[in-house]
């Protein structure tokens, strides 16, 4: 069972991601964070790299492009008993991600507001958030992706009893829920288009 080196964190929904973090520093995980969890994470005394430090692309387009870079897929997407791809992450000097630690903006929240315009929801859909969901738990094999902070104290408990590591078996009810949760949130945003109208040309 592999320890857990590097995992970039990244939450709307905080409750709990800086005690989860602190655990992960316990266990010397490199964390890599967006700027507002990033910001959370120090202001509870915890180490993170800006994720433009990590990737060497600050973020841009007002906040829509932030982790949409192949050092952040490659290392989630890398098959690492393959040699092809082992040689590939080597000759562009990438770096293995082991954890995805995410979770979305609802949506929902916004449509629910009167006189809200489906242009300023979909403003607020998530790319970045839900392409590292997808990429993560694609390669569950590798990669463990917590996307619900209920299951902070769970991970935790295996971390703490395997030295840093996650089993085969934990990393695939993970990405189970990974993908459902992404399932529900795509099916929210195409039931909200198809039942609105565009305010605008």
């Amino acid at each position: 069972m592999e320890k857990i080196k590097r995992a970039i964190v990244s939450c709307y929904d905080k409750r709990g991601v800086v005690e989860f973090a602190q655990v992960l520093r316990e266990f010397d995980v490199e964390i890599v964070s967006t700027a507002n969890t990033r910001q959370a994470l120090l202001d509870g005394v915890v180490e993170a790299m800006p994720i433009a430090d990590f990737t060497g692309v600050p973020e841009m387009l007002d906040g829509r492009v932030k982790s949409l870079h192949p050092k952040i897929h490659a290392g989630l997407l890398a098959i690492r008993d393959k040699k092809l791809h082992v040689e590939q992450m080597q000759a562009h000097e990438f770096k293995w991600i082991d954890m995805v630690v995410v979770n979305l903006h609802p949506v929902v929240e916004l449509m629910r507001q009167p006189r809200i315009t489906p242009e300023e929801v979909v403003e607020q859909i998530d790319i970045g958030g839900t392409a590292l969901v997808r990429s993560a738990a694609k390669n569950f094999r590798y990669v463990a992706i917590v996307v619900n902070p209920d299951r902070y104290k769970a991970v935790i408990h295996e971390m703490r009893a395997h030295d840093g590591g996650l089993s085969y078996a934990t990393r695939y009810r993970l990405a189970q829920e990974a993908f459902a949760s992404i399932a529900q949130y795509d099916k929210t945003i195409a039931d909200y288009l198809s039942s609105t109208q565009p305010s605008e040309e």
